[in-house]
């Protein structure tokens, strides 16, 4: 019989006490993987469907090959996953501000997600997604100014909702664009966000880039019986 409930890390963190754990949901019938940031639940296994949506969405409004892609915050690891299913990515980047997180990964605390540990294309890197964005070097740490042909974020909860104040800055008009300059023409960024659309970010994201939309996306909640919803923004430079 599976074990009801399991610690499998805990960290304090700069940001606060950060935990690993994993559980059978008598609902599902499965293990279920959790992290928690102090008593707020930051991603549970059980809803990955948005995350693999941000991947496969912004890929997909993409054309050619040899694709460059920085995936900003780990997580459990399923927009990193789904971006190395595409056949057409050359090299992903991943950046998390918590080394711990990034530790998990490479200790096979997780294993669904022993491809970002084994496939050649991809990086795991510690770093703060944001302050590297200010940095017009950008995210790779031996390759200054490489260019991205996508720039994928999943931190916050949504542009509003954010797990550090400093984060405020980026949700700007002058922070997307210092993002944009990381990109190649033609490049896109997507940001998951736990709320509904927001038209203001979603006009403030057109100031900058030459197409922007917010896409629902739909997914099952067994645990509330109903159909529950995150968003994906997508912006699009020419």
């Amino acid at each position: 019989m599976p074990k009801r409930f399991e610690e499998l890390a805990w960290n304090r963190t700069p940001i606060g006490e950060i935990s690993l754990r994993r559980r059978h949901d008598p609902t599902v019938d499965a293990e279920v993987y959790e992290v928690k940031l102090g008593d707020e639940f930051l991603m549970s296994s059980l809803f990955t469907v948005a995350e693999i949506e941000l991947a496969r969405r912004g890929l997909a409004t993409l054309q050619g090959d040899a694709l460059d892609v920085v995936v900003g915050g780990l997580g459990l690891g399923y927009t990193a996953d789904t971006v190395l299913t595409d056949p057409r990515v050359r090299s992903l980047l991943v950046i998390d501000a918590l080394d711990e997180v990034i530790t998990w990964h490479r200790e096979g605390l997780l294993p669904f997600a022993g491809a970002l540990i084994t496939d050649d294309r991809c990086r795991l890197v510690h770093g703060d997604f944001f302050t590297l964005t200010d940095d017009p070097a950008g995210y790779h740490p031996d390759r200054p100014g490489h260019l991205a042909h996508a720039i994928l974020l999943d931190v916050d909860h949504s542009p509003r909702h954010l797990l550090h104040p400093r984060h405020a800055s980026f949700y700007t008009a002058e922070g997307l664009r210092r993002l944009a300059r990381h990109l190649h023409q033609g490049g896109v960024f997507g940001l998951w966000s736990n709320d509904a659309p927001d038209e203001q970010f979603t006009d403030l994201l057109a100031e900058v880039f030459a197409t922007a939309r917010a896409e629902v996306v739909e997914f099952d909640n067994p645990l509330q019986r109903r159909t529950s919803t995150n968003t994906v923004y997508l912006a699009q430079i020419s």
